[in-house]
This record gives C-alpha cells, structure tokens and sequence, in this order.
C-alpha cells in the first residue's frame, strides 16, 4: 500500500471536494481517498500498482487539475 497526496486545483465549494473524492475511489486499487477543500489538497491510500497517471485522469474527468503529487 502507498499513501499519496495531490495538490488539486479550481475546487471552491465542499461539492468539489465530494466529486472528486468519487472519482478517486473509482479508479481499481484505490482503497480509501479523502479530499480537503481547505487545504486544497487530497489523500489517497492505494495498492503498489496504482498508476499515479489514473489519479491524475480521475481529477481531470471531475472537471479539476492536479497540481502536485508527493
């Protein structure tokens, strides 16, 4: 398991935040995703073959851009 955080951008509104934590836990191997409208920023805890490009992916298909990945 691998827990990542990701610097996400254009969310205003705590709906943001909700649509993108739905998107997150659709992509396969995604366990648990939690997104902080304050912070600007979500967490999400996924098996080692989780492909930092299919979070990415479900960030941009919930209208929203990732800025950072650590």
């Amino acid at each position: 398991m691998k827990k990542l955080k990701l610097a996400i951008e254009g969310m205003h509104c705590s709906s943001c935040s909700s649509n993108i934590e739905r998107s997150l836990k659709k992509v396969a191997g995604v366990k648990e995703a939690s997104v902080s409208l304050m912070l600007k920023k979500g967490t999400v805890e996924a098996e080692d073959n989780v492909d930092v490009e299919e979070l990415k992916k479900a960030v941009v298909r919930a209208g929203y851009k990732v800025s950072k990945i650590e």
